[in-house]
């Protein structure tokens, strides 16, 4: 089984926590890579999408111990994904290379409306260049938080989306009703960029977790016409068409 940068994340954030993260569930058994109880564990299911984008995640410091985050969805699928908790004051001298990377262009990924200046309305790449989308992955708080504190991110132009339906998320109480998870939010971008089968298959792999994850929470069972059901004959019908 594949081990991407956030489950790497994950055990380092653990191993060097001083005390235990008592989050709500905190005591179900889980699965350390999916973090679904480990009787609805979806790891054997995980797809993996060809892409000519990338990913990095910046997280705010507990949200890589969340269940609930939906940022892991990204790295499930997209191979070319990069994790790092957030700092203020001492950012990860990795991420900041990784910025500076030529092979890249970042895009910030957040309302348009909180630097309208830098907006970009359109992807447009330069010669020999890859997009590489920035998700501030935490709390709508925390993204304010991360997005106004990290001068290192303000030379490039943010992307913006106007989902116009609301969140399936579902697993979190949202601050504002159209507010999406980090995972619906990267699906949108990959579409905006053109790689509309790829974000078919992130929303179609969300919608596992999040159907797994309710039931592990509700303690019921997943729907006999289930989502990983629908992902796998999307899967299948791609697969008969190579």
């Amino acid at each position: 089984m594949r081990i991407h940068a956030v489950h790497t994340l994950y055990e380092e954030r653990l191993a060097r926590s001083t005390r235990p993260f008592l989050a709500r569930g905190c005591k179900v058994q889980r699965c350390r890579q999916c973090m679904l109880r480990t009787h609805l564990c979806i790891c054997e299911h995980r797809p993996l999408a060809k892409s000519n984008a990338a990913f990095l995640l910046v997280m705010f410091d507990d949200e890589i111990l969340k269940p609930s985050n939906t940022g892991r969805l990204i790295a499930d699928v997209f191979e070319d994904t990069f994790a790092y908790i957030w700092s203020r004051t001492e950012p990860n001298v990795e991420m900041l290379a990784l910025l500076d990377d030529p092979q890249w262009q970042p895009y910030v990924v957040f309302p348009a409306e909180y630097a309208p200046e830098r907006e970009a309305k359109t992807i447009e790449l330069e010669t020999g260049k890859r997009p590489l989308f920035i998700m501030l992955d935490g709390s709508w708080a925390e993204a304010k938080k991360m997005f106004r504190k990290s001068p290192y991110l303000d030379r490039f132009p943010l992307l913006s989306i106007n989902p116009d339906k609301p969140s399936r998320y579902k697993m979190r109480e949202a601050s504002k009703e159209n507010q999406l998870g980090t995972a619906e939010v990267a699906a949108r971008i990959i579409d905006v960029f053109g790689e509309h089968h790829n974000a078919e298959l992130l929303d179609l792999w969300f919608d596992v977790f999040r159907e797994n994850y309710i039931a592990g929470k509700m303690n019921r069972l997943v729907p006999e016409e289930s989502s990983l059901a629908v992902l796998e004959k999307f899967m299948s019908i791609d697969e008969t068409s190579i």
